[in-house]
């Protein structure tokens, strides 16, 4: 039987998804729905669907699940953590801040920041540790998780592996990143063999006021205006290789995003905006 439901187009920093409550409506095939849905023209468009439900386990608030426009299942959002946020406080679903939200990479912890009418506007998310000693356990076929090499068509970059709960390799560029063919080189090194889960990439520059420009090519969705956790894989690749401090503003194609890695606890702590773009109702 077809039901109608309502969604919410959000976007953090311009990395867009469309979010359901699934306390509301039940999405039986969410990989097949987020494919139709992200499409542009044709559905809604997005770089996927998020689902906010119950948690599964007694320490966190709510849950999410998050499809990019491929269909394929991701670990972990940044940009769609803080946008779950804005979405269960702004609509009244909590009024708990912090927010313990349950992802496929664990809980993490999301500090509203409002406005004078009481909406969120930005949020800080405890993004935990760094995963950089053992590439092998996110997908990676030995190697260093700095300085490695990789080669594709004929050419060879280096960049540092850095999990956030998703699979990262950075790329500091010597040449300018706005003008980088990412479109041709993203796909090469997401499909290398070296990454037998796949991988996401980023390519970065920093700049002469300290700001690292960072471009993305994301598993499962190809360019995308903004990475949560690409911008805290880029801002330890930055830390790593004496590029940057522990303090970095990462500025991509939809916004900047503050992160810091803590010295106290050795989480990192991602502070951006969210946004809502439109609601709708869709038939399914």
């Amino acid at each position: 039987m077809k039901q109608l439901i309502h969604f919410t187009k959000m976007h953090g920093a311009g990395n867009d998804y469309i979010y359901v409550n699934t306390l509301l409506y039940y999405i039986e095939d969410p990989a097949a729905v987020s494919i139709a849905w992200s499409k542009p023209h044709f559905g809604i468009g997005s770089d996927g669907l998020i689902l906010i439900g119950a948690p599964t386990r007694p320490d966190a608030d709510f849950s999410m699940r998050i499809f990019n426009n491929d269909g394929s299942e991701a670990m972990m959002c940044g940009n769609g953590t803080r946008c779950v946020a804005k979405f269960l406080h702004d609509k009244g679903m909590t009024d708990k801040n912090p927010i313990r939200l349950e992802t496929l990479s664990g809980i993490k912890v999301l500090q509203l920041h409002l406005d004078e009418e009481n909406k969120v506007e930005a949020v800080t998310v405890d993004m935990g540790e760094p995963v950089l000693k053992e590439p092998r356990q996110f997908g990676v076929l030995g190697g260093r998780a700095q300085d490695y090499a990789i080669t594709v068509d004929g050419r060879s970059f280096s960049g540092t592996f850095v999990s956030m709960g998703n699979p990262h390799f950075v790329i500091f560029l010597d040449e300018d990143v706005e003008q980088f063919p990412l479109e041709y080189y993203g796909p090469l090194l997401e499909h290398h063999s070296v990454f037998p889960q796949r991988c996401n990439i980023e390519f970065a520059q920093v700049l002469e006021d300290g700001v690292i420009r960072m471009r993305v090519w994301e598993r499962g969705s190809g360019i995308t205006l903004a990475c949560g956790t690409g911008a805290c894989a880029t801002a330890v690749a930055a830390h790593l290789t004496g590029r940057a401090t522990r303090q970095s503003d990462i500025k991509m194609d939809g916004g900047t995003l503050h992160v810091e890695w803590s010295e106290t606890d050795n989480h990192i702590l991602m502070t951006g905006p969210a946004a809502i773009s439109f609601e709708g109702e869709i038939m399914l």
